[in-house]
């Protein structure tokens, strides 16, 4: 009859601790329980992007203030008006002293467009001769503006402004009106050719 081999009999005393069948490990060791952790050192990390820099809105210079001028009061140019100047003359020579006038402008290099003549009594013989051809014809060539413009009293009103008025005392009357009406159609200069006393009169308490 066949020897069954036996199986080897293994003592627990020779092998240590058996093993549970229930876990099938053994208890685990307990850890020790570790204290507050050191902070971190600080290290110099990478700076981050950094944004750009929006340009600097720049704006324009002060406009330097203006450089003061010559010492004294200023005058408005509506207060200081235009120069007046007297020549002296007759009522019959009125007209030739405004002529004179005139004459001595143009050479002095003021354009014909920049005068204008007034007439206190008749008119002035130009001023007849045109306005031979009609008001209109008269009128366009006071509008053109290219020539030295005659006119009297009774129509001065509706002369423009130039810059030199002229005007001859050669009749009627040299009232505050008349002289009034040169004084604001005249832009720098009013010249005005009569009797200086009777001229002086009107314009100490008119123009």
């Amino acid at each position: 009859m066949p020897l069954i081999p036996e199986e080897p009999q293994i003592h627990e005393s020779a092998q240590g601790p058996r093993v549970t069948p229930a876990s099938g490990r053994t208890a685990p060791t307990p850890r020790p329980v570790p204290g507050p952790r050191p902070a971190a050192p600080s290290r110099p990390g990478r700076p981050g992007p950094q944004r750009p820099v929006p340009p600097v809105q720049r704006t324009p210079r002060d406009v330097a203030p203006a450089k003061p001028g010559p010492s004294g009061p200023a005058v408005p140019a509506a207060v200081a008006g235009p120069q007046i100047q007297l020549i002296p003359a007759s009522a019959e020579g009125a007209i030739d002293a405004a002529e004179e006038a005139v004459d001595l402008l143009l050479d002095s290099g003021r354009a014909p467009g920049d005068v204008l003549v007034i007439t206190t009594g008749a008119q002035h013989p130009w001023a007849e001769h045109e306005l031979s051809f009609g008001e209109t014809a008269y009128w366009a060539q006071h509008d053109a503006g290219d020539d030295v413009f005659y006119t009297d009293a009774a129509i001065a009103s509706r002369a423009g402004s130039r810059p030199v008025v002229v005007v001859a005392v050669n009749g009627g009357t040299a009232s505050a009106d008349v002289l009034s009406l040169a004084h604001t159609r005249a832009g720098a200069l009013l010249i005005v050719c009569g009797d200086p006393q009777q001229i002086n009169a009107v314009l100490g308490t008119g123009a």
